[in-house]
């Protein structure tokens, strides 16, 4: 309850600051602020203590009360619980809520500027809002398919392993690094038991035959199938078409081609883009690419073929699609095509099993460009606990509603919980 408050004009800061003196109703039992069990006073508390709140209009609000500590049996000597925060945090539970909301929807620097702190007290508001939210809910439970991929988020090759449910598209681990012993990391969290639930591992190339993640899988979840990446797969082709249209560049250009030259010199997107998402003037460009040069148009063809292995018509196998693409690459005599079609290969058994799982890659790149726009949005983080925390926040389902605001679209999962 409030017993009174003061309001004084900072000059020097220009602003208006009220500090409201509150206290615990008397009717309320001592508790420990960590576990919330009832405990005998220990003594007065050493001072008065002071929360950020929510401003009112203009107005700085800090809420002000002497609060006594309590021994616990599990704590110790810790400062008994208030019903306006949480442990060991200078702002109030609402004013925690309100910045994690407004961090998973604008720029960081945005919220500090509007709610008037600093960069980094958004930082660890929301890493404590997350770890908060992450104690309440289970996100590794009742995992049965998930895909493992990892995103860079700085340069010098620095890199975050995350893992996805593909079942729900949620963010459901996510740690600084890549390799076997950071994957290591999340088998160490989920436990033998549950490890040995799941069914379905996908992941991109170093989920193959010798691969990082293969090896890892292979050892951790022996049973868990594991599959191709279509998207990766695909990219694949991309990069052989791409390397065919360079090649052929440079053949022009001994050849002193200057038609052709500037013909495929401006294909590079019409080759590259979806067919059906070609503009008027690419598709002029890739007809004039088809009757001009046989092997980059074939090029094309081989990549847009290998695309449509995993989108096959009704009624037909999509292996033998696959079997009849690795003919026509022979056929073709490309050398680019020929690595993609050897790397097809020893992939085989795992693109099988996309094929027959019907798996794709949607929900985990969506989680990569989320990583990536967070990390453009917020011009880069000084950690990459920093960036796992508003990832998870906007990506794992953690974010609080705002304060008397409640979503339609708020987590059952974490609602249940809370």
């Amino acid at each position: 309850m409030v017993e009174g408050f003061d309001i004084v004009d900072d000059q020097a800061k220009g602003r208006l600051v009220l500090t409201a003196r509150v206290r615990p109703y008397r009717r309320s039992k001592p508790r420990c602020s960590r576990c919330g069990v009832r405990c005998p006073g220990y003594d007065q508390g050493g001072g008065p203590r002071r929360w950020r709140a929510l401003d009112l209009g203009e107005i700085m609000v800090y809420l002000v009360t002497t609060t006594f500590r309590v021994t616990c049996p599990d704590h110790g000597v810790v400062v008994a619980k208030v019903g306006w925060a949480h442990p060991g945090s200078r702002f109030t539970a609402a004013f925690e809520d309100s910045v994690a909301w407004m961090t998973a929807n604008m720029p960081a620097t945005a919220v500090a500027t509007f709610l008037r702190v600093t960069f980094r007290a958004v930082d660890g508001i929301v890493t404590r809002v997350v770890a908060r939210a992450a104690g309440r809910v289970d996100l590794l439970d009742g995992l049965t398919s998930v895909a493992v991929d990892e995103v860079a988020y700085r340069k010098g090759q620095r890199y975050l392993t995350v893992v996805v449910d593909n079942d729900t598209g949620r963010l459901v681990w996510a740690a600084k690094g890549h390799g076997k012993a950071v994957l290591g990391a999340f088998f160490d969290a989920l436990g033998p038991h549950r490890a040995a639930q799941l069914q379905l591992v996908s992941a991109d190339g170093a989920g193959t035959a010798d691969g990082w993640i293969a090896t890892v899988v292979t050892q951790r979840a022996p049973q868990a199938v594991r599959c191709m990446d279509p998207f990766h797969t695909v990219a694949w082709a991309t990069e052989a078409l791409d390397e065919v249209r360079r090649a052929t560049v440079r053949r022009l250009t001994t050849d002193g081609d200057k038609a052709g030259l500037q013909l495929v010199k401006g294909s590079r997107w019409a080759l590259l883009k979806n067919p059906v998402n070609l503009t008027a003037a690419q598709a002029s460009v890739l007809a004039g690419v088809k009757e001009a040069n046989t092997d980059l148009f074939t090029a094309h063809l081989l990549k847009e073929q290998l695309r449509a292995v995993f989108h096959p018509p009704a009624g037909v196998g999509a292996r033998s699609v696959l079997a009849a693409w690795l003919a026509m690459v022979d056929e073709a005599g490309l050398p680019a095509f020929d690595r993609v079609a050897g790397k097809v290969r020893r992939a085989l058994p795992e693109i099988h099993a996309t094929l027959d799982h019907h798996m794709n890659s949607a929900r985990a790149e969506a989680n990569n460009t989320t990583v990536r726009m967070l990390t453009r949005r917020g011009f880069g983080y000084h950690s990459a606990e920093a960036l796992i925390a508003i990832t998870m926040l906007k990506r794992s389902g953690l974010c609080p509603d705002l304060p008397g605001r409640p979503s339609r679209h708020a987590s059952p999962q974490i609602a249940q919980a809370a």
